[in-house]
Order: C-alpha cells, then structure tokens, then sequence
C-alpha cells in the first residue's frame, strides 16, 4: 500500500490552466446565476401564491425548480470564486458536502419527472378519476418520497466514501465529483464500486420504469383517442419529455468527462460536464414558463402587479 494520509483539503487542479480566461468565464456564468434564481424563484411565488395553480402538475413543477435552485447552488457560486482564485484548494468537509448536493439534485431530479410522467398518465389515461387519485395529500407525499428517498440512497454512498484511505488530494475536475475521489483510495474500493452500480440503478433504471410505464401507456392511448385528446396530451408530456432528454445528456456529458478525461480533449470535456447543473436550472422555467399558457399568464400578473407597487412607493 502506498503512504496514506488523512487529507483536510482537495486541490482542483482543472483550474489551473484557466488563466486569463476566467475574465471570460466569470461574467457569463454570474449572468446565468442570476437567471436561473430570478427564473425559477418566480415560479416558485407564482405556484405558491395563486391558488388555481395548487394542482397535482403544478406542485410537482414546484419540487422541480425548489431542485433547480438547490442543485445550481451547489456549483455555480463555488465555480465563479475558483475562477477567480488564485489557489483552488478545497476543504474536505465542503468537497464532501458538494458532493452529496450534486448527486442528491441529479437523483431528485430523474425522480421528479418520474412522479410528473405518472402525473401526466393519470390525467389523460384516466380523467375522471383523476381528482380522486392524485389528491393533495398523496402529491405531497409522492414529492417527500422523492427527496427522503434520494437523501438515503446517497448517504449510503457518501458514508462509503468517507470511510476510505486516500493516497492523494488532487482532483482533475473543476468540482468535487465521488468517482474522482474514490480513484484516490489506495484501500480497498470493492463495497464502493459495487454500491455505485447499484445507486446508479436506483437512481437510473428505479425512475425510469415509471417513466417508460407512464408514456408507453399514453402513447397507446392517443393512437385511439379524438384530435383533443393527442393535443392535451402532447401540449403536456412535450415540455416533460424535452427536460429528461436534456439532463439524460447532461448525465451522460459528466460521466463522459469524469471517464474519458485522460484521453480526449480534457478542457472540452470539463466544460461540458456542468452542462447537467448549468443548462437543467434555466431550462426548465424557461421551457415551462414559455410552453405552459396559464402560467405564462400568472407571471405576467405577478410582474405586472410588482412594477405597479413599485411605482406607487
């Protein structure tokens, strides 16, 4: 076994070709910052306060951007001060706690649309029953399962990390990744491997199956529905569809970079792995807030009415 010790910091070494560049990547991802927490907090005070919006798809949209926020908050602000920074060492205790955001988020969020997939199936395979199905209550319950759940599976993960003997605390990546630190260990990472697979399912293939279930059973019914039905039905599951293809390959981009970094383009590599936490947050307000009409209509109220208060103080 190699000389280990027990490390207090990670250094991030992607950063250290950065140069005169960060005058470059500073201001735009200070500008998507802000975006991402304007967008999606006021969604979040627009569901939140108008009460016509209190519905099953409407509050599984709330869990949505409450995920977006908590996820981007994880990266962004931590990448805008190592770009400026002239020494990026991390401490252990914040790398590990950036860590379990990032993957709490990319679990909460396949999950998420998992319970919006059911959501959707329910309302159009089944609108009579639907109200009495998809109660307050239940939907509450669905999106506390979805967070507690996530919360769990990697607690599981990050116990395991942490339990491992290092060899070394430099880390080629532009935030702390799990993989990264585990092909530090100089012990034994068998029990982490494995366990990674297996989250990887539960994060992967568990949302999945819903997702599948759900469109496959849409999709049927649509081929022998009326013209209105195909048009609720795709007015609704489009903007939904569109949001997991787009984080699938954000995922994919990450693990991609977090595999392949050693081999091919590595600064490209490293840009594209914040796609997931980058793009994700402003993509969906913007793909919600412009595709659905009534919340269109809500946000114009809501800004209409703050600039008219503002005026008259």
């Amino acid at each position: 076994m190699e000389n280990s010790t027990l490390f207090i910091s990670f250094v991030l070494s992607a950063y250290e070709n950065v140069g005169l560049l960060k005058y470059f990547y500073f201001p735009i991802m200070i500008v998507l910052y802000i975006a991402i927490v304007l967008a999606n907090t006021m969604l979040i005070v627009v569901i939140s306060m108008e009460r016509k919006l209190h519905q099953p798809m409407y509050l599984f949209l709330c869990s949505l951007f409450v995920n977006e926020l908590y996820g981007s908050a994880a990266i962004l602000p931590f990448f805008m001060v190592q770009v400026l920074s002239d020494t990026h060492v991390v401490p252990a205790h914040f790398c590990y706690l950036q860590i379990y955001i990032i993957y709490t988020y990319a679990s909460i969020e396949f999950c998420n649309l998992a319970a919006m997939a059911y959501d959707r199936y329910v309302s159009i395979c089944y609108p009579l029953q639907y109200h009495v199905i998809m109660t307050t209550n239940r939907v509450f319950m669905i999106i506390m399962l979805v967070w507690i759940y996530s919360f769990i599976k990697f607690s599981v993960t990050l116990s395991l990390s942490l339990s491992l003997t290092l060899c070394g605390n430099i880390v080629d990546k532009v935030y702390c990744n799990n993989y990264s630190l585990v092909k530090l260990a100089c012990s034994d990472t068998t029990v982490n491997n494995y366990y990674g697979l297996f989250g990887t399912f539960l994060s992967v293939a568990v949302p999945l199956v819903p997702i599948s279930f759900s469109y496959i059973k849409i999709f049927c019914i649509c081929l022998r529905s009326s013209k209105e039905t195909r048009q609720k039905a795709i007015s609704t599951c489009t903007p939904q569809l569109a949001s997991l293809i787009n984080f699938s390959f954000g995922c994919l981009f990450e693990i991609m970079q977090s595999r392949f970094d050693k081999i091919y383009f590595p600064t490209v590599l490293r840009i594209i792995s914040l796609y997931f936490m980058v793009c994700q947050p402003l993509f969906n307000p913007v793909l919600y807030g412009l595709n659905l009409s009534i919340i269109r209509q809500h946000c114009k109220t809501f800004l209409y009415t703050k600039i008219c208060h503002a005026r008259t103080i």
